[in-house]
């Protein structure tokens, strides 16, 4: 077996950091409404980004099933747009370093790849992991957007009432390192944005803003969001026209406004142990519509992505 460290280079003179946190955004397996595309964008935006550590992507992607974009000009090829999985060190708004985890998924070499992410970790003496993804939902675009939280330790998730209670679902790389770093007793949050199913393959500039108030909220970290506030309006009016010029979609929001409604309901009802699809859950999904969706969602952008 290639020892892990060789899937990665570490650049020279490293700084020494006191217990960052690490979050983690990775481009492969899902991300309803751009979530944590639209937050890794803010991110570069906003903080200027030092690359600490670059990953081997000639081991670790398959290019053929997600080949790279190239220009071609009139009669030579004149770009390349290189897929990049790297390490970043960022300091936010306060000037808490943290590091920044981000690039394309890993197509293979899967546990290499987490003992290496794992390596890092223990170099940098990360405090805590947090993933950050959308997720396409049974859930309307006019009520505050939900999360799924889990972690490597219930405590870490305190207040979060679970969605749902258990399913199967395709596993992805981002998932299976939350996994290992449990078992190897380091702490991981992970956070699924829910994103009305009816907006999932666009732009949700909402998930984003949401996405980017857990991970303040669990980190401490000082992250902006106004230049998303400002897209998330002119998103919202958008979206409202689009909804008044159509009779079926209005009555699909308003029914998924009441299922809403009715759900949010129940939790003072509910202790921070039992799933919120316990009890009533008549017109709420249930757990295999939910992987059912998931699955439809990731054919289309699959689908998508060949195109």
């Amino acid at each position: 077996m290639r020892d892990p460290a060789d899937l990665y280079e570490l650049h020279p003179d490293p700084p020494e950091l006191a217990d960052p946190v690490l979050l983690v955004a990775l481009d492969g397996f899902m991300d309803a409404g751009s979530t944590a595309k639209q937050v890794v964008a803010t991110l570069f935006d906003e903080f200027e980004a030092t690359e600490l550590a670059t990953f081997d992507v000639d081991d670790l992607l398959d290019y053929r099933s997600r080949r790279p974009v190239m220009t071609f000009d009139e009669s030579s090829w004149t770009g390349y747009a290189a897929p990049k999985l790297a390490l970043y060190l960022m300091h936010d708004t306060e000037g808490t370093p943290f590091l920044l985890l981000n690039g394309l998924e890993p197509d293979r070499l899967w546990e290499g790849f987490v003992v290496a992410v794992r390596q890092l970790i223990e170099r940098f003496s990360v405090s805590l992991t947090v993933c950050f993804y959308g997720v396409p939902m049974a859930v309307p675009h006019t009520r505050p957007s939900t999360v799924t939280a889990h972690a490597t330790r219930s405590d870490l998730v305190t207040g979060h009432t679970p969605w749902m209670g258990r399913i199967q679902v395709p596993g992805n790389a981002m998932s299976l390192l939350e996994y290992r770093l449990g078992e190897t007793g380091h702490d991981a949050i992970g956070y699924a944005v829910h994103v009305p199913s009816y907006l999932a393959q666009s732009e949700y500039p909402r998930a984003a803003i949401a996405a980017l108030d857990y991970v303040a909220g669990a980190t401490g970290l000082a992250l902006p969001t106004v230049k998303l506030t400002e897209e998330a309006q002119t998103t919202d009016i958008e979206i409202e026209q689009q909804v008044e010029a159509s009779e079926e979609v209005q009555r699909v929001v308003r029914n998924l406004e009441e299922q809403y409604d009715d759900f949010m309901s129940s939790r003072s009802g509910l202790s921070d142990t039992d799933p919120l699809l316990a009890g009533d859950d008549s017109g709420l999904p249930t757990a295999d519509e939910l992987g059912a969706e998931l699955e439809r969602y990731l054919a289309e952008r699959d689908r998508g992505s060949e195109g």
